[in-house]
């Protein structure tokens, strides 16, 4: 299994935190990476190919192709405070083992340059849409988790598929702290509402004033981006049949 990381800076950070943000159900993680990468102007710094990605490459209108990869980014904040750390991407691992060598790769880097803190985000499958979802946390210590129960959260129990809980498991094993948001969504299409409560979440314990404004389009181009690699397509089918989704979905 072949998982690299091309790495075309090497920044500086203070202390950065490493925030989650590839597809999974409802594609929260994915449209507020996305956003916050938009927002707060982060540079990408770092490309991760995996031969445990889908093996295809999507033509574009101009010609061009687009293959499934993912991408970290830096946003320094300035003032004394934290660093960003952004994982943004088109795809997860589809193997166990590969999801397993991302995670640890992307650990990797992002302690090299002085990670000790990582955030999760994810949605959480609900058979009923809601005006205002729940947001559930689960955290690595007891210390985080009252933290983030402060914003008004709940408790998260059951299980976590997919990077959002790997990428929290392997990281307390290397002695980093962190917690992951899961927000209530039916899960069948980019679910904007639900990114908004889950960017809410995130904004009140980073201490962030994002603008939300433009969150939709944020969510219309990621839907783009997964119907181009038949994602979307993909989850529509496996909810008519019953079946089980796919395991990198969180």
């Amino acid at each position: 299994m072949v998982c690299i990381i091309q790495i075309h800076e090497r920044p500086k950070l203070n202390d950065p935190i490493l925030i989650e943000g590839l597809p999974g159900i409802g594609f929260v993680a994915n449209i507020a990476a996305l956003h916050l990468i938009h927002e707060l102007k982060a540079k990408l710094f770092a490309e991760v190919f995996s031969d445990a990605f889908q093996d295809l490459a999507v033509t574009t209108e101009t010609g061009g192709t687009r293959s499934p990869i993912n991408e970290l980014y830096y946003c320094k904040r300035g003032g004394g405070g934290r660093d960003f750390i952004v994982w943004y991407g088109n795809t997860q691992a589809l193997t166990t083992f590969g999801q397993y060598e991302l995670c640890g790769r992307v650990l990797d880097v992002a302690q090299e340059l002085g990670c000790r803190f990582l955030i999760t985000l994810g949605g959480f499958k609900v058979e009923e849409a809601k005006t205002t979802p729940q947001v559930y946390c689960a955290a690595t210590d007891a210390e985080t988790l009252n933290e983030v129960l402060n914003l008004g959260v709940k408790t998260m129990v059951g299980q976590i598929f997919g990077v959002a809980g790997i990428l929290l498991g392997l990281g307390r094993l290397r002695g980093l702290r962190g917690f992951s948001l899961l927000v209530e969504t039916l899960g069948t299409y980019p679910d904007v509402n639900a990114t908004r409560h889950a960017l809410s979440a995130l904004s009140g314990f980073l201490k962030l004033d994002v603008d939300t404004s433009k969150l939709d389009t944020a969510a219309e181009k990621t839907q783009k981006i997964l119907e181009s690699f038949g994602l979307i397509k993909t989850i529509r089918e496996e909810q008519k049949k019953e079946e089980q989704q796919f395991r990198w979905f969180v």
